[in-house]
């Protein structure tokens, strides 16, 4: 993972009384979007997420990792090729917000009304026809259908890889399709879980910290102000004690000479909190010995600051901490564990991690231009495409005058046949143009998905539609941005205001 952009070159004259730098000069990789309006001067507590949100990974590194220890564990455990192991990695080939159809072995793509725009078949990819024939008659139910798996996280993306490849080493190279694409998958899973279980995967990482992990010299300072602003700050992980603190240490220990230790920063540090059920079920706390990591059997009746729990639910949470909804601001990376969960079963405010959106803001001076040439041109193609349609239509009526009144006087009929040779040839040059501008939209269209990403375009579009995950993106989190240390560049009171929100009958 690249280090975010600083803000440019001379912009602390820029900042105000509160630091706060001046919106124009903040480069657009450490702005802070928003969905639904949100005063941080209403909320008390601010909960992270560890991984991938406080965490930042180098990302290709804990691919890789994940990928080659996922393929280790098919080949030792459950009787794949060797050859599996030499399959290569590719990071470009799989984005989140990809549904795996796991009958079929098939990859797509959806927008936010649930059409497949793309497929991939393996490695390969399926044509326009196909496609269609598979998906277009269908509705897609991802979340309520065991058939399909929804590639929603980072980690997940390494298992989307190795499915692809396996399929097509076995398709192309040994001529024999898999038994059971759904198998193939769950075996994947199957797999890449128990490198998390185990301790193989995080067992590595702990080993060399420096070479997964990419700190973040803003993080320290993002915290300290929050908590300086009077907010209380909780850590809410899915990572038991022992790989949380091996890695908070790593990231905070001795970087500000206030917080000594990582667990300075935060009044409450809650792991192995089995996200999305923390949310959803009914659990108890149970506190965990900082020194020993032994958890006590004694459910916890209060919270101490600084102090260590397991476990827990949404429920208890609110209970012991005496305090909900609107107040709390949870900030996470996962679409559904993190953010999609806690906005449809509590009233808690949400910030996204977005990782991709540095890629994504840093092509925008570059197509930003084809980008703009891309509406105009769909623009103008309406307009053609109504003139057509209206020269069509009178066409057909001089046609069907002609032939109307076959004793119509020659005089007459030679006028209508003059009106209905000119009206060809404007129907003639307006198709042409037509044609023209959808084959410059086409080619425009095609360009900017492939500075995107070759194979799927932005995570957040499919063709002119939102992508799946762009819609969920705009549904369930209130705000959000790349890392959590842009929020260092705005108040720890600031008004967050949504941009109106207009309906197209509004825009007339």
């Amino acid at each position: 993972m690249n280090r975010a952009p600083a803000p440019e070159e001379g912009a602390g004259e820029a900042l105000g009384l509160d630091g706060i730098l001046d919106r124009a000069e903040l480069h657009p990789s450490r702005r802070i979007f928003v969905n639904r309006s949100l005063r941080m001067d209403h909320i008390r507590q601010i909960g992270f997420d560890m991984d991938y949100t406080l965490l930042p990974y180098r990302k290709r590194s804990m691919e890789e990792l994940s990928y080659r220890l996922t393929a280790e564990k098919l080949v030792e455990k459950h009787g794949y090729p060797p050859e599996v192991l030499s399959l290569p990695y590719d990071p470009s080939f799989v984005v989140r917000g990809l549904v795996v159809d796991k009958r079929r072995g098939n990859i797509i793509k959806m927008n936010s009304h649930g059409h497949v725009g793309r497929a991939f078949h393996g490695r390969r990819a399926m044509g326009k026809d196909e496609r269609r024939a598979l998906y277009r008659d269908q509705k897609l139910r991802v979340s309520a259908s065991p058939k399909y798996h929804w590639i929603d996280t980072l980690f997940a993306l390494p298992e989307g890889v190795l499915y692809a490849n396996i399929i097509d080493h076995l398709e192309l190279v040994q001529k024999r399709s898999p038994q059971d694409y759904q198998r193939l998958f769950d075996d994947i899973r199957g797999a890449i879980d128990e490198a998390h279980r185990d301790g193989t995967l995080k067992t590595t990482v702990k080993a060399d910290p420096g070479a997964f992990v990419e700190a973040d010299q803003d993080l320290p300072h993002t915290l300290h102000k929050l908590r300086s602003s009077g907010k209380r700050l909780f850590v809410l992980t899915n990572s038991l004690w022992d790989y949380t603190t091996a890695m908070m240490s790593f990231l905070l220990d001795g970087k500000l000479p206030e917080y000594p230790s990582w667990t300075n920063y935060f009044d409450l540090i809650l792991v192995g909190a089995d996200k999305p059920r923390f949310f959803t079920e009914h659990r108890e706390f149970f506190e965990v010995d900082r020194r020993s990591g032994h958890v006590s059997t004694t459910p916890a009746q209060r919270f101490e600051r600084q102090h260590v729990y397991q476990g827990g639910s949404l429920e208890r949470f609110e209970a012991l901490i005496n305090l909900a909804g609107e107040q709390i601001l949870y900030v996470g990376d996962h679409i559904f564990g993190d953010i999609i969960r806690s906005k449809k079963d509590t009233l808690w405010r949400t910030a996204l991690i977005i990782t991709e959106l540095e890629d994504e803001l840093r092509l925008q001076p570059e197509l930003g231009p084809q980008q703009l040439e891309l509406a105009r041109l769909e623009t103008e193609s309406e307009a053609f495409e109504e003139e057509i349609t209206a020269l069509r239509l009178k066409i057909a009526a001089l046609e069907a005058a002609l032939d109307d009144d076959p004793e119509r006087p020659r005089a007459e009929v030679e006028e209508l046949s003059f009106a209905r040779r000119g009206l060809r040839l404007a129907f003639d040059a307006r198709r042409k143009n037509l044609r023209g501008m959808i084959d410059r939209r086409e080619e425009l269209a095609h360009r900017i998905d492939q500075a995107y990403n070759p194979y799927w375009g932005s995570v957040f579009k499919e063709g002119q539609e939102m992508s799946r995950f762009g819609r969920q993106v705009e549904h369930y989190a209130c705000i959000y941005t790349s890392r959590v240390s842009n929020f260092l560049y705005y108040s720890p009171q600031q008004y967050f205001r949504s941009p109106r929100h207009w309906m197209p009958h509004e825009k007339l």
